[in-house]
């Protein structure tokens, strides 16, 4: 993989239905959980995109709950996505080219363990391309610090609520 690979992303809404879907299933922590999940909503082959919480030790936590960094969760967004359109390849070069993947518990203005970089691994393949994405973006010195992006089984995941769903696509 070069910095051009890593450059080059199809991100435009899916309007086609054909076959069958291969459908997927990955979790990304990368800060805010609104400007992921809009990110996400844009790429080719992604059906559903849902913003919530995971890898916390807190029941069913709220957002006030999440804020306080207490709880352990993460904001991330839960990716549904037909594989047979978008490969797991593309869609961590997504995940780590739209966010500071170098950044520790901070995102921009949003500090915080809640907002930390992790994927959610689904499968043992999901984690074994995951660990070759973080090892070929540092072999190829894409950052200019380290990945400090974790890498954990998926667990629960909490939806978060009704009003964090589509958050940009939402009318104001």
């Amino acid at each position: 993989m070069d910095k051009t690979t890593f450059k080059q992303i199809e991100m435009t809404p899916d309007k086609n239905e054909q076959s069958a879907p291969n459908i997927q299933k990955i979790t990304f922590g990368s800060g805010c959980f609104w400007c992921t999940e809009a990110i996400f909503q844009t790429v080719k082959g992604v059906r559903v995109v849902t913003s919530g919480y995971m890898g916390g030790t807190v029941k069913n936590p709220t957002y006030e709950q999440i804020c306080t960094g207490n709880t352990g969760h993460a904001e991330v967004v839960e990716v549904e996505y037909d594989a047979d359109e978008v490969s797991l390849d593309e869609i961590l070069l997504i995940f780590f080219k739209t966010h500071d993947a170098t950044s520790l518990n901070r995102q921009g203005n949003d500090v915080g363990t809640q907002y930390r970089s992790v994927i959610f691994y689904h499968t043992d393949e999901q984690k074994q391309q995951a660990e070759a994405m973080i090892k070929a973006l540092t072999d190829e010195k894409v950052f200019n610090k380290p990945i400090v992006t974790e890498l954990n089984p998926a667990n629960e995941f909490y939806k978060a609520e009704d009003y964090h769903q589509n958050y940009f696509a939402a009318p104001f």
